[in-house]
């Protein structure tokens, strides 16, 4: 599983310097230049798609990887490349129409690293999916432990995650050998509704109306027309509701292209336009909502005039005595009504409380709907005994509790309305996030010197990759872009939690659903639809909401045998009371007047039936986490579910990366220190020539110096011949004439460059400074050095100072020189370093801490750090920007701020206090409500708890866990984070 994360967070690209488009393809292939292939060609060429494992060998570090996927990438057909530096593999997914392994392999070696090819494979699909289902009708912890169970014995089911609060699920299925109407199907099986969200497949896909449709020959021309376009994939219609659903690459085509080609297909006869979505997240709540809303006042209308005929007009003498009146025997018109009025709650109203009772049942499990079925049941059955005796005795004088049956389904059926009111605001940071992308936007028409020709306003959702929007001021970003023309500032705290707005310029990146401050902007569309950021958290929140935190097992575990357990407890009490008084345990004096022993033990019983509620546990962790996620999302913290919640607040020890994390990440030359006579603009030509061709930090550092040294914007540098890198040394290359090596001290000590005395203080000096020395030898004499500086993140130094307080220990682990290292922590507080680490060496240091008991979380960039990432406890990725979906990390820090890892471990921990306290008020309930409801004041107060009441309070005891949740809404980050900012130290 560790494995499979690497990879996977391996394969992210981070925002470069070039900001110019470089379309990404991920299921077609990039065709050699002067290519022209047919949509059908396209189509075959599809389903020949191969995938080849390579070993690679004398990689070291992250530039190695990203050297290697660069070089492979550039190569035609290259549909995917992974590079896992720490396995030293490369896994390539291609099409063999265009590029073969052998030529894979080459391009490898031609970077300077043996490779053999392992692995080669045919693939015909992707067999692996996810599709998300809503589920109807759950009520506890034994509903959703239920269909779990019966979703991860199907076969073909990988993993199952099924959520009480959100009411979904989450299922991880082989195609190969099942199909999501079988997931529905097992779902229904279990005795719920299922309704299915989204697949796997789901993700580049959009639903259309067409009108003027009239045959299905009509349709198969609509459908022929759109699966021509290149890179359509499936197109699917439903003739009832006029819908066609077209899967596609966004690298291709887009949704303006498909509405093009409907509306030119058939003269014009037909009309297209996005489908009118309905049957969302909010959709299926507020039906939810109303649905309770109406049976709790249907309820109503037949309760209380049961509860004034038993409770009010028993006392009012007129209306008494006409209850009172006899019809048959001893059978009075007061029971006659209580009786009519109270059976259609008892069996239309209350027909969800026998139909959840039926399901849970047959399969082997008890709910909350078993206990109010039960109790209600109780009162009824026996009320309706006791009149029908009355009506066939002439002496029998019966005692109903009609009032009993419907007012406990009614107040259940009020706490139920509360609670899904309630539950709805656990997930407003989600739909607030949704709401974010604006309905419209202006589209551009631009000639070919980029003059502005025409604009149009359309609906958000057409907008296809390489569209350039305008953004006028006090308008919403509408999409995932950079700027191409203007200026202005850019709110961006609704994604990124960043409270000042971002200056943005032309070559900026603009993330989708931010909100333009003060200037025009015109943005080329990069990301849409699923693809964009927004999107991407969107599905990262709902994914942390269905995954269950640990401590949820306690309350699964609870809920098994919850129930029987309160059953058995209910009979139990029902039983002493009826023997104590048939034996004469208790004094006569205690049964009211209007009862028997009998009738006061059935009400002791039916009250600790119905008082006991397993909602409340069930709710007490789901709720809080959504909120606590759903907050973390608001400050710029994407915190991936329970799990990683409930380590985060435990985590005692955090190390950190160098570069990237506690320094900025980009390295700037700070120092220049000739050896020998020579012009300085000469020297950095040679260096820049040489080190041009590199990808490593540092030579991008050097060659952005070296510009300042050349009049031109682009300056072009001299030849290099025989360009060479040696990993973890540096650079060789022949410049105008002259053998040029940059890099440390082994690579000259390698070439036999002597290295004199002033040098080394010069590098030890550079070291003490928190610099890097570079060596710069020509013709292997060595001709001068550079100091490189990472610049140290602005309040570093309190942030680890802040951690201290938290006792919570810091430790760097880095790549870089022990001198560099140890200058930087010293710098910033830390105590404790480890220099020159590789990737593993940082994973194996994150393992040694855990062996002595420490509970681990790492802070990295997210690249040459995943292997660390994946190994601790509590994974953290600083610096994603808009690349969101990082798979290694269990917490993404937006805003790239070291701040945010305090507020990430404050956030832990304030939730699992609610978690604790949830537990507390669910557990409260049941400890303290059952012995009162048995009747444990009753012998010395004379205090009994009716039924009715007990059902209110039952009902309550949800609602309380759902609003103590709600209150971490209300998180405010610590004040002294605040303080940093008005100090003005908080991280850009």
């Amino acid at each position: 599983m560790a494995a499979a994360k690497f990879i996977s967070f391996a394969c992210i690209r981070k925002e470069s310097g070039d900001l110019s488009p470089r379309p990404r393809y991920p299921s077609m292939p990039r065709y050699p230049k002067g290519v022209s292939v047919s949509s059908d060609e396209e189509k075959s060429m599809q389903g020949s798609e191969a995938k080849a494992l390579f070993s690679v060998v004398g990689m070291t570090c992250s530039a190695c990887a990203g050297s290697v996927e660069k070089a492979v990438k550039r190569l035609p057909g290259i549909k995917e490349a992974a590079v896992d530096v720490l396995n030293n593999r490369a896994q390539v997914m291609f099409y063999p129409a265009f590029v073969n392994e052998e030529t894979i392999r080459e391009t490898i070696e031609d970077v300077g690293f043996e490779a053999t090819l392992i692995i080669n494979d045919e693939i015909n699909e992707k067999s692996s999916q996810v599709c998300r289902i809503r589920i109807k009708g759950m009520t506890c912890t034994s509903c959703s432990s239920t269909v779990e169970s019966a979703l991860q014995a199907v076969p073909g089911v990988q993993r199952a995650e099924v959520a009480l609060a959100t009411e979904e699920a989450e299922v991880h299925y082989d195609s190969k050998f099942l199909t999501y109407s079988q997931i529905l199907e097992a779902v229904e099986n279990t005795g719920f509704e299922a309704l299915l969200i989204s697949t796997g497949e789901d993700r580049c896909k959009i639903h259309l109306q067409v009108d003027g449709v009239r045959s299905e020959n009509s349709m198969r021309i609509i459908g022929n027309s759109l699966q021509a376009l290149p890179g359509v994939q499936d197109t699917n219609f439903d003739s009832e509701l006029n819908k066609i659903s077209v899967s596609y690459q966004p690298d291709f085509t887009g949704p303006r292209n498909f509405i093009e080609i409907i509306e030119s297909t058939g003269s014009g006869r037909y009309k297209a336009k996005i489908f009118p979505e309905g049957g969302g997240r909010d959709a299926h709540r507020e039906e939810e909502i109303k649905k309770y809303r109406r049976s709790f006042l249907w309820s109503l209308v037949f309760t209380v005039p049961v509860f004034l005929l038993s409770m009010v007009f028993m006392y009012i003498p007129g209306i008494k005595h006409g209850l009172d009146t006899k019809i048959v025997n001893m059978l009075s018109i007061g029971e006659i009504l209580r009786w009519i009025l109270s059976t259609p709650v008892q069996f239309v109203i209350g027909r969800r409380f026998y139909i959840g009772s039926y399901k849970a049942l047959r399969h082997g499990s008890a709910n909350m709907d078993v206990l109010i079925a039960l109790g209600t049941n109780a009162a009824y059955f026996y009320s309706v005994y006791s009149v029908l005796r009355a009506a066939t005795s002439p002496s029998f004088e019966s005692t109903d509790f009609f009032e009993t049956s419907s007012m406990l389904i009614s107040f259940i059926l009020l706490g139920k309305y509360l609670e899904v009111l309630a539950k709805g605001k656990t997930s407003e940071a989600i739909e607030k996030l949704m709401d974010l992308t604006p309905e419209t936007a202006t589209l551009l028409t631009l000639d070919s010197e980029g003059n502005v020709l025409n604009e149009e306003e359309i609906d958000s959702r057409l907008i296809q990759k390489n569209d350039v929007m305008k953004i006028i001021p006090g308008a919403k970003v509408a999409c995932d872009g950079f700027v191409i023309w203007g200026q202005s500032h850019v709110n961006e705290s609704m994604i990124t939690g960043e409270s000042r707005p971002v200056a943005k310029r032309k070559g900026d990146v603009v993330i989708g659903g931010t909100l333009n401050t003060n200037g025009v902007l015109h943005i080329k569309a990069t990301k849409v639809g699923s693809e964009s950021a927004l999107a991407q958290i969107v599905r990262l929140v709902e994914s942390a909401q269905l995954a269950k935190a640990p401590v949820q097992k306690f309350a699964d575990r609870i809920s098994k045998f919850f129930v029987p357990l309160v059953i058995i407890l209910s009979f139990s009490t029902w039983l002493a009371w009826f023997l104590s008084g048939k034996l004469n345990g208790y004094p006569k004096s205690w049964i009211p007047s209007s009862m028997d022993s009998f009738q006061l033990a059935l009400q002791f019983g039916i009250s600790v039936m119905v008082i006991a509620c397993p909602c409340a546990l069930g709710l007490a962790t789901p709720t809080a986490v959504m909120v606590g996620t759903g907050v973390g999302a608001s400050q710029g913290v994407l915190i991936k579910g329970g799990q990683a919640l409930e380590s985060t607040h435990k985590v005692n020890c955090i190390v950190f990366d160098k570069t990237g994390t506690l320094t900025v990440g980009k390295p700037v030359v700070v120092n220049t220190k000739l050896l020998k006579n020579m012009v300085l603009q000469e020297f950095y030509e040679l260096v820049a020539a040489a080190e041009v061709n590199s990808e490593h930090p540092l030579a991008k550092a050097i060659v952005e110096y070296a510009k300042k040294f050349k009049d031109e914007e682009n300056p072009s540098w001299p030849e290099a011949l025989d360009f060479e890198s040696i990993t973890g040394h540096g650079v060789r290359a022949v410049v105008r004439n002259k053998e040029v090596l940059v890099g440390n001290k082994s690579l000259m000590v390698d070439h036999q460059v002597h290295i004199s005395l002033e040098a080394e203080e010069i590098l030890a000096e550079a070291e003490g400074l928190a610099q890097t020395g570079i060596l710069v030898s020509i013709n292997k004499e060595l001709a001068g050095i550079l100091a490189i500086s990472d610049p140290l993140k602005p309040g570093a130094r309190e942030v680890i100072s802040i951690l201290k307080s938290m006792k919570v220990r810091s430790i760097v682990v880095t790549g870089d020189n022990w001198g560099t290292a140890k200058a930087i922590a010293e710098e910033v507080g830390i105590d404790t370093v480890i220099a020159e680490a590789k990737p593993e060496h940082k994973a194996e240091k994150v393992k040694e801490l855990q062996a002595s008991g420490n509970v681990v979380a790492m802070v990295g960039d997210g690249i040459n750090d995943s292997p660390a990432l994946v190994a601790a406890d509590v994974g953290m990725a600083i610096g994603a920007g808009t690349d969101i979906a990082v798979e290694a990390a269990d917490v993404v820090l937006m805003k790239s701020n070291l701040e945010d890892v305090i507020t990430a471990i404050d956030l832990s921990r304030k939730t699992f206090l609610r978690i604790r306290l949830n537990y507390l008020w669910a557990l409260g309930y049941n400890v303290l409500g059952i012995p009162i409801a048995a009747g444990a004041l009753f012998p010395l107060t004379g205090f009994r708890l009716p039924p009715w009441i007990a059902g209110a309070a039952m009902a309550a005891s949800s609602v309380s866990v759902v609003c103590s949740s709600l209150l971490l809404k209300n998180y405010k980050r610590p004040k002294v984070l605040d303080t940093l900012e008005i100090r003005g130290i908080t991280v850009e």
